[in-house]
């Protein structure tokens, strides 16, 4: 069946995260990704472990599992575009390319002749998206960013943790990831946009911008309000009960009460429905105000009841609730499995000749995700690229490496 994206092709000068979050799901989408990669060294992530990748002796591959998580369905091949010749076969590929995408400092690109003003002319039509820590303007614009950076610039991590203790970060690198999300979503609006006009152009993407666009209601209360938002562990600031506590069975459930009705209904069940037509706990806005007295009460409620037992009687009422997995329990949930969350993928590289993947989650009904490529090696594909794609010979190719252009 086609993807969405057949035909497609990106020049994938990305690196850390996400950039090739981004390409990650263009490729996932059917386009041809091919990324670029220092020769000798690659990308960055490739040393970010342990852990790796084992090999068939046993011993590390040398292929990270962070590298591994965000380069599947990418074609990995070699270009130093520092030297004048790296540069020029840079240009000749991006020649047959249809989207562009590099997260270098500003200006980088243009030392090498391949920023956006050096390409425009000659290919108009080329979709040209930068993705920096901080975005092509402004006072910080020149600064190295990284996911840490905009959580704490972008002030996520002042609302992350428990009210008393210090700021956190998100376990997971979601100032990066979700940049890479809004930059998959730009480029596929610019290309609708070329598909009606004809005309590329440029994305200005930085990890900055999108972590303050996705403070969402908790930016939104500061700017309604004026008040600055505070840590409030794993409460939520505008919905009460909602809360992670302690079960009879010395395990945690998460109890997310999303209205009025759910909370008559989650009272019903805990045999406490006085709570129910309780004054204060009536409303939502009625909890929201009186949050401390309803959680110094909940804890002797939840304590009843064992994880599973108030898992199974909430659901079956339509209370939202769940268990906190750990890593290996998400991959063992049922709901988990039933959605092929998890992918094996062909390695050559690999000692059971495989590799473990996390999917990707889109669910099309005509034009499926596919998986086609596992996460290369570094310069897996460079002859065959350039093979294919600028019918270079064997002689051509022995001169570029030896070059050390390739």
């Amino acid at each position: 069946m086609p993807s969405p994206l057949d035909g497609m092709r990106v020049f994938d000068l990305a690196r850390i995260l996400a950039g090739p979050t981004a390409t990650q799901l263009l490729g996932d989408l059917g386009a041809d990704v091919i990324k670029i990669e220092r020769p000798g060294a690659g990308d960055d992530t490739r040393k970010w472990g342990p852990p790796y990748l084992a090999g068939r002796d046993g011993a590390d591959t040398g292929e990270s599992a962070y590298y591994l998580s965000s380069n599947r369905n990418k074609r990995s091949v070699t270009i130093d575009v520092a030297k004048p010749e790296g540069a020029a076969l840079a240009k000749r590929l991006i020649a047959g390319c249809d989207i562009f995408v590099e997260n270098f400092k500003v200006d980088d690109m243009a030392r090498y002749g391949l920023s956006y003003a050096d390409l425009k002319a000659e290919f108009p039509r080329l979709i040209y998206c930068s993705i920096t820590g901080f975005g092509q303007t402004g006072p910080y614009a020149p600064r190295a960013g990284y996911d840490m950076l905009a959580q704490g610039i972008g002030g996520v991590m002042s609302v992350t943790g428990e009210k008393d203790g210090p700021p956190l970060k998100v376990g997971v690198g979601i100032a990066d990831v979700m940049c890479g999300m809004y930059a998959s979503v730009a480029i596929l609006a610019a290309l609708h946009h070329r598909e009606k006009t004809g005309e590329g152009q440029y994305i200005d993407l930085s990890l900055l911008d999108t972590q303050v666009a996705w403070l969402i209601n908790v930016g939104l209360n500061y700017l309604v309000s004026g008040q600055v938002p505070g840590r409030v562990g794993n409460e939520h600031p505008n919905i009460v009960p909602y809360n992670v506590l302690p079960t009879k069975d010395d395990r945690h459930l998460i109890l997310a009460v999303g209205n009025d009705s759910q909370f008559a209904k989650f009272c019903a069940f805990a045999g406490a429905p006085a709570l129910a037509d309780d004054p204060r706990f009536v409303t939502n806005d009625a909890r929201v105000r009186n949050r401390r007295a309803l959680y110094e009460l909940l804890p002797d409620i939840l304590l009843a009841k064992t994880q599973r037992e108030w898992i199974d009687g909430l659901a079956a009422v339509g209370v939202p609730c769940s268990p906190v997995n750990s890593i290996d329990q998400v991959f063992a949930d049922p709901q988990v499995q039933a959605r092929g969350m998890k992918v094996s993928m062909p390695h050559p590289l690999s000692a059971s000749g495989l590799v473990d993947l996390l999917a990707n989650p889109i669910k099309f009904s005509a034009t499926p995700v596919s998986y086609r490529q596992p996460p290369p090696y570094l310069g897996q594909h460079t002859e065959e690229v350039l093979r294919e794609l600028l019918r270079m010979s064997d002689s051509e190719i022995a001169a570029l490496r030896s070059a050390g252009v390739i």
